[in-house]
């Protein structure tokens, strides 16, 4: 007959084994839930970066534009220093005939547009109030991949000599806003 020595036991009990599954599922749980969080949601950081490159781009078109109290096509644009109560918007006072107004112009019967070779926007102010959807390069063509976002502009007068903008662009959910300042330091510059 064999006897069995007691000496230390050897191996794990099989209630050790259940609680080290049950730990370690739940700690792969925990990882795979995290990892699920940052795959659905991998792609806004793209969807945030080209809404602020489109924002961006719109926003130095505008600022690049003139700020004088003539629309640039008037013919006193290069002489005027102001209208009749100093404000950007409102007389004919020292324009000869199209003072600049928040909003695109009507000059000659015709509204301007940003896609417009003979009436394009050629002043801050024309911007007011502009959108597209989807984006469209200056030419009014459909810049490819950007079918799902769209673009609003605010322009507010601070001051008669100081302009804010505010560029928005969205696709989807996702929403970004762009401020920019534009000061009339330099009233009588026309291109």
């Amino acid at each position: 007959m064999c006897t069995l020595k007691n000496g230390p036991q050897a191996g794990i009990s099989l209630v050790e084994l259940i609680i080290f599954i049950v730990i370690v599922s739940v700690a792969v749980a925990g990882v795979l839930s995290v990892m699920n969080i940052t795959t659905q949601h991998s792609s806004d950081p793209l969807i945030r970066k080209q809404a602020q490159a489109i924002a961006e781009s719109l926003l130095a078109e505008i600022e690049l534009q003139p700020f004088t109290y003539c629309d640039p096509t008037d013919a006193n644009a290069a002489i005027a220093t102001s209208n009749s109560n100093g404000n950007p918007v409102g007389s004919t006072a020292g324009c000869n005939t199209t003072p600049e107004a928040m909003g695109p112009e009507t000059i000659n019967g015709v509204t301007q547009s940003r896609y417009s070779a003979t009436t394009p926007f050629n002043n801050v102010n024309d911007y007011n109030g502009f959108s597209m959807s989807p984006i469209l390069d200056i030419t009014g063509t459909p810049v490819a991949g950007l079918n799902n976002y769209s673009a609003t502009v605010a322009i507010t007068a601070i001051t008669p000599s100081e302009l804010q903008i505010d560029v928005t662009v969205t696709s989807g959910n996702t929403s970004l806003t762009l401020t920019g300042f534009r000061y009339r330091y330099a009233p009588d510059a026309v291109p």
